[in-house]
């Protein structure tokens, strides 16, 4: 009896692959031969799976989106039962900053796809972001419960403030891949930040 093809298994095999190679060459450099010789399948599948590079890179960032998900799941099990606004916060935050090998994949090849998209029809034709503004959501959301419990100052824009955080974020992590400054430096930032919002 032939084996069944699992094929959820086989996307995240090649998406995997497709990773791996973009985090090594560069995202602009890879085409789907370069993924199926690195994945160790035939490029005919891969053309199978996602008959476009777009739809490939697309669901590879949805791929890294996961991932990072279960970063900051992983994160917040490890501060307790019940993680505070704050310690959520920090866990968003942190777990987008490139001070790893995986984490500096998902920071380079996110970067990277935003900055193809602009000049690729075919890439800006692709849902880039589901939901562009759900980050900036739930970090204002999470700053306005930890105001109204009275663990930041009354004053405070949450707004302003998770949009700010968010792009303080994403600045450090560039700063973080071209040796700007090193990924401990990154985080004492980020801490002196939240300090000043969670000053109460």
């Amino acid at each position: 009896m032939p084996k069944r093809v699992d094929h959820d298994e086989r996307r995240t095999q090649i998406a995997e692959a497709l990773v791996r190679v973009a985090g090594r060459r560069g995202l602009h450099t890879v085409g789907m031969r370069d993924v199926a010789a690195e994945a160790g399948v035939s490029l005919r599948l891969v053309q199978y799976y996602f008959q476009t590079k777009e739809k490939l890179l697309f669901y590879g960032l949805q791929h890294l989106t996961d991932r990072f998900t279960a970063r900051v799941g992983a994160r917040l099990r490890d501060t307790g039962p019940a993680p505070t606004p704050r310690a959520t916060v920090e866990a968003l935050l942190l777990a987008s900053l490139p001070t790893d090998e995986e984490t500096r994949t998902f920071h380079l090849l996110y970067t990277s796809y935003a900055i193809l998209s602009v000049t690729d029809k075919a890439l800006a034709a692709q849902p880039f972001i589901d939901r562009p503004d759900a980050a900036e959501n739930a970090l204002a959301d999470l700053l306005r419960q930890a105001q109204e419990a009275g663990l930041t100052g009354r004053d405070i824009d949450t707004r302003t403030e998770a949009i700010s955080l968010l792009a303080m974020s994403a600045a450090m992590g560039t700063s973080i891949l071209v040796g700007q400054r090193t990924p401990e430096s990154a985080v004492a930032v980020l801490h002196h930040h939240l300090d000043r919002i969670f000053s109460t």
